[in-house]
């Protein structure tokens, strides 16, 4: 294990403000392999009661920690092999809190390509540098004649060979790069520029061919805009400065005098800013701007995919599921209770082949020989248009009719999983299918698609793949342990998502099941292969087994915790099952009586809160949504239309909305309510159904402006 500088606790307590007993017990149980669920939910007490976000944010910064922790030590032995490292530098280092600082301790010490210095260097000039940098004697022609020699053909070689050296240092200065760095936070502005000949190509970012904002007041959407205009060759992007006002507080740092040597000083500080210094720290602060753009990004993305993957689920129904089309027709599926394919065939009930009749005759057929609950309707191509086939139809029984999302299905159909699942059916079968699955427990069929394709983020191929990737991964991790898992239905891609096991596990325990059948208890899976002592520790307490012996398998309490609850029902006098689900007996447990060194207060009240109501689902359910009748196109939108309408993404500057048009539009976020909304998520949540009144209307650009403050009441 790596010797740490710092003390990690000590440096995330200062960092967040966070207790540091609880701190080291998190870091403790992280470096023992538990995972953030796990943690959340059953080790409260050690954590002083931190959520999920509050732990995933500690260990984001316990890994930015190691990862300046390593780079110490690597910057220590560099400078250490040069014979250079001095006692006062090796404690500056040891002690840096930041990677920034770190970097420019290490600047001059770094190896470098062939510089202009380094060529200064070598033809003997650096002591004429130091004297000059000095700036005690103004005459500095004798000085400088005395360098001419060798490589060195006259005075003004040896005093530009000086100045080039003490441009360097200047450039390596701690004082000046932290100076420059606090002037551009401050005054720093960020500009974009079309590049001369690419206006017609880059006509998507007009927005940008002249565009010029504070730095620090720059939101990522913009950030990340430009940048990707820049990594498409269609625009410019960099800082700005004010020139003078910066060469005059670098010149308060070096020009001690008034003489020849402060001339020639002033010099190296104008050359040194230009040429070293402002590229130097302009091309810092691009990145660390794209950088808190990422991380903003990230964050509404993730925000959207936990609200997507906790969206209301239908349960288990039959469903019948269609994916629209026109000229290719609609693919029909027919679903058993646990998504099981009963029947696939095409219907064609759209232009060109317009055959409504039989259409219709053999979709009220279907839903009657398979007992169909509801119809689940994809809202790509011809999905309007379907679902008002489909709302025409009359029925002999009462059934369900829901527009659902398409966003990932054809993504999802042509993947190894689809093809492992499905593969004797193509993939419009199987995006049928994804779209009727999904209606019915839309966690389960997500957990499938890689969410950059679910369609709920902004700019997500511009941002820093591995950190987007594990982040959503957290995000599905903690959605799939929130809701619970039936281990004995579920399937292995929902399984590797359970805290603890991974593929490999998951794949062990569906294989154990089609050996063994169900599983009976959850003290059965530790017979499943390479389920040793941690996982079972880690999964155990997520995974559900309906029809167990022991009641508690089927609910969130930790089998660590089942004596806990049977000492509890022996004090009550009644058996655990009693307990189960009888809010009123579960009242009157005293949790103080029972409070021990393993076992606190506050995972008793999670115990005691969930034997009231085990299993329960944090999921509300479906609710049946419809748009606007006669609005299939843009050109049917009017200004002043009140329409229903669904919110599809969240971003920073508003919600998009579909209202049934194939183009959704967007809610600005000063249009969303009365008062001020600094973040659209705290008023609006993904798939959630409103009402909006279109304000705004650009049908040529395909643009939509709505509004939900505006609409009457």
């Amino acid at each position: 294990m790596m010797e740490y500088t710092i003390n990690p606790v000590a440096f995330i307590s200062e960092e967040t403000g966070t207790d540091g007993t609880c701190i080291g017990h998190l870091l403790a149980l992280l470096e023992e392999g538990a995972t953030i669920p796990f943690i959340a939910r059953y080790r409260k007490e050690r954590t002083g009661n931190m959520d999920e976000i509050q732990i995933g944010k500690i260990k984001t910064l316990y890994t930015r920690f190691q990862e300046l922790e390593k780079r110490k030590a690597t910057v220590l032995e560099n400078i250490k092999e040069q014979n250079k490292l001095t006692e006062a530098l090796e404690q500056q280092i040891r002690t840096c809190r930041d990677l920034r600082l770190l970097e420019d301790l290490y600047l001059p010490y770094k190896p470098k390509k062939q510089t202009r210095a380094a060529k200064a260097r070598s033809k003997g000039l650096e002591p004429l540098a130091a004297i000059l940098i000095k700036q005690e004697n103004g005459d500095i022609i004798p000085r400088a004649a005395r360098f001419v020699k060798g490589e060195v053909k006259d005075i003004e070689e040896a005093l530009q060979g000086a100045g080039d050296i003490m441009a360097e240092w200047m450039n390596e200065s701690e004082t000046a790069r932290n100076r420059l760095r606090r002037m551009i936070e401050r005054e720093g502005m960020i500009f974009a520029k079309v590049l001369k000949g690419q206006e017609k190509q880059a006509e998507k970012y007009t927005d940008y061919f002249d565009y010029k904002e504070l730095l620090k007041r720059c939101p990522s959407h913009r950030m990340l805009a430009i940048r990707r205009g820049e990594a498409e060759g269609m625009l410019k992007v960099g800082l700005d400065l004010p020139e003078p006002e910066t060469l005059q507080m670098l010149e308060r740092i070096f020009v001690k005098a008034d003489n020849e040597s402060a001339i020639r000083v002033k010099m190296a500080v104008k050359d040194a800013y230009k040429r070293l210094l402002f590229p130097s720290i302009e091309s810092e602060y691009l990145a660390w701007g794209k950088q808190k753009a990422d991380e903003e990004a990230i964050r509404v993305f993730s925000e959207n995919l936990r609200q997507l993957l906790l969206a209301s689920p239908l349960g288990n129904r039959r469903v019948l599921a269609l994916d629209p089309g026109f000229r290719t027709g609609c693919k029909v599926v027919c679903l058993d209770e646990t998504g099981k394919l009963l029947h696939n065939e095409t219907i064609y009930p759209h232009p060109p082949r317009n055959e409504v009749r039989q259409a219709s005759t053999k979709i009220i057929n279907l839903v009657e020989m398979y007992d169909i609950q509801a119809l689940a309707i994809g809202n790509g191509t011809a999905g309007r248009e379907t679902e008002n086939f489909i709302r025409n139809l009359r029925f002999e029984r009462k059934v369900q009719v829901f527009v659902v999302s398409e966003n990932g299905a054809s993504v999802y159909s042509a993947s190894p999983i689809a093809r492992e699942e499905f593969p004797d059916y193509d993939v419009t079968v199987r995006g049928a299918v994804s779209i009727g699955r999904r209606l019915m427990d839309p966690l389960a069929e997500l957990v499938k698609i890689d969410p950059k394709s679910i369609g709920v983020g902004q700019y997500q191929h511009d941002v820093d793949q591995g950190k987007l990737k594990e982040a959503l991964d957290q995000v599905v991790e903690s959605c799939v342990n929130r809701v619970g898992v039936n281990v004995n239905t579920a399937g292995k891609y929902l399984l590797m998502h359970v805290s603890g096991l991974g593929p490999v596990l998951a794949e062990n325990i569906e294989q154990y099941i089609r050996e063994n059948g169900a599983l009976k208890s959850r003290e059965e899976l530790k017979q499943v292969k390479r389920m040793g002592a941690k996982a079972f520790e880690q999964c155990a307490g997520f995974l559900r087994i309906q029809e167990a012996t022991n009641p508690l398998d089927n609910s969130s309490v930790h089998p660590e915790a089942y004596y806990m609850v049977e000492k509890i029902a022996r004090d009550m006098e009644v058996e655990v099952k009693e307990l189960i689900g009888n809010e009123k007996l579960c009242n009157q447990i005293n949790i103080q009586r029972y409070a021990d060194d393993k076992i606190g207060l506050l995972t008793l009240t999670d115990i005691v809160e969930e034997l009231k109501k085990p299993g329960r689902d944090p999921r509300s359910m479906a609710k049946v949504f419809s748009f606007a009748e006669g609005i299939h196109t843009i050109n049917d939108l009017e200004m002043g239309m009140v329409l229903p309408g669904i919110v599809t993404n969240l971003t920073n500057f508003g919600a998009f909305v579909d209202v049934g048009v194939h183009q959704d539009g967007l809610v600005h976020i000063s249009e969303i309510a009365d008062r001020y909304v600094a973040n659209p998520a705290e008023v609006l949540c993904v798939h959630q159904q409103i009402k909006v009144k279109v304000i705004q209307l650009e049908k040529e650009r395909k643009r939509i402006g709505l509004s939900i403050k505006q609409v009457e009441n």
